[in-house]
């Protein structure tokens, strides 16, 4: 929580991260079961859209705000479900990444390279993978290829799709919030 006390933060800053947190929630509900045991969500895509609309730090505390208000069992993870048990499961390491995912895309952002960008947005996305399969690895004490095979391969175009998608919203939402904000300290 020290890099939100770093810098000025304003009551529309928490507002803003509130209301990622909140289009998370109800992005998670968005859910196809799939057969190996890990569903299909809109989360990622809310988590991309947190991360290039707030920036490296706000978009990350939106995700903390999230995975805290699911800990505490209010059911904000997919299928309507919260608490502990949700982040120390089979699916927890998704949930858990979330801060770093939306962190790193935000910090392509904020760079305002479209190389970076990109290369961050795919780190961002890697790293939801990669602490997805260990938990889900470690939890079922399957292999790391059963992991792969349960919780990536399956995954791929619908991530690519959906990164391109909450890239091209996200960049369109964030340069009109900036126009209302700017709008509404001018009057």
């Amino acid at each position: 929580m020290y890099f939100l006390y770093r810098s000025k933060s304003t009551v529309s800053d928490f507002c803003f991260i509130g209301i990622m947190a909140a289009v998370t929630a109800v992005m998670a509900q968005i859910s196809i079961p799939m057969p190996m045991g890990v569903p299909m969500t809109m989360q990622t895509f809310a988590v991309t859209l947190a991360g290039i609309i707030l920036g490296s730090r706000r978009g990350a505390l939106s995700m903390l705000v999230y995975l805290l208000i699911g800990v505490v069992g209010v059911p904000v993870f997919s299928n309507f479900t919260g608490g502990l048990p949700s982040l120390v499961g089979p699916t927890g390491g998704f949930l858990v990444s979330f801060p770093i995912m939306a962190y790193l895309i935000g910090l392509g952002i904020e760079f305002k390279n479209r190389l970076l960008f990109v290369l961050l947005l795919i780190l961002g996305t890697l790293s939801n993978y990669v602490i997805g399969v260990l938990f889900y690895t470690v939890i079922t004490g399957s292999s790391v290829i059963a992991g792969i095979t349960a919780c990536v391969l399956p995954f791929i175009p619908t991530a690519v799709l959906k990164a391109i998608l909450a890239s091209i919203l996200g960049i369109q939402v964030k340069q009109r919030i900036s126009l209302a904000l700017q709008t509404s300290q001018n009057h």
